[in-house]
């Protein structure tokens, strides 16, 4: 099993993934060596404080600030965590790409409610090549087979 399908299966629970399309992330860029090639870019799985500082170090901007701004809007993240449907598109078609992702699970909580109360949950947030930023979270589990 891929480090990404145990992070799906939630038996990566403590890890982040990162995801950079090759448009965004410099050819000699490091993160390159570190990271798993996708058709369109690099995704990374990494502990959590790792993936976090990797994450800044890619971006400019710290993981939880973005996840904040992302939560805005609810949009569509790939199972695959590395690409993306903007919920900007239909009011402007053009140039809507994912730049980059930011992913994270977290552990059933009945307390909490809601889709924490049905299972572990990922949380997934992108940017778009179009400035704007969005999110997507769905109980582990739910999207298999896409």
């Amino acid at each position: 099993m891929s480090n990404l399908d145990e992070f799906l299966a939630g038996e990566r629970l403590d890890d982040v993934v990162f995801y950079l399309s090759d448009a965004y992330l410099d050819d000699d860029s490091r993160l390159r060596e570190v990271g798993e090639e996708t058709d369109g870019g690099v995704r990374l799985i990494l502990d959590g404080e790792t993936g976090r500082s990797a994450f800044q170090a890619g971006t400019g901007m710290g993981a939880m600030e973005f996840a904040k701004t992302a939560m805005d809007a609810e949009g569509e993240v790939a199972r695959s965590l590395d690409g993306g449907a903007c919920p900007f598109a239909e009011e402007e078609p053009d140039d809507h790409e994912v730049q980059f992702v930011f992913a994270f699970a977290e552990a059933q909580n009945e307390e909490v409610g809601g889709l924490y109360a049905e299972g572990d949950v990922v949380h997934a947030y992108a940017h778009c090549t179009c400035g704007e930023s969005y999110s997507h979270k769905w109980v582990i589990g739910d999207r298999d087979g896409e």
